[in-house]
């Protein structure tokens, strides 16, 4: 999904890393919310708090896709 594809309301998943343990990923899921400091603009409400939302965030409409992304990016990496 592109960054204008969002509406209130809508419903995503996310691949969000662990800040503390970067190795540790995990699929949550999350709402698009109206920025709450930019009228207008919309958020990601992700854990009780605000996230910027930027192009290279792992924001995916369905479970079953962020979970297909999950797996191919870690299966990946663990080969490597």
């Amino acid at each position: 999904m592109s960054q204008r594809e969002y509406q209130v309301g809508d419903q995503v998943f996310v691949i969000y890393r662990n800040p503390h343990t970067a190795n540790v990923a995990n699929i949550q899921q999350a709402e698009i919310v109206e920025h709450p400091e930019q009228p207008g603009d919309v958020a990601l409400f992700l854990h009780e708090s605000y996230h910027l939302l930027s192009e290279d965030d792992a924001v995916y409409p369905t479970f079953e896709e962020a979970e297909q992304m999950y797996n191919k990016i870690f299966d990946y990496e663990q080969y490597n």
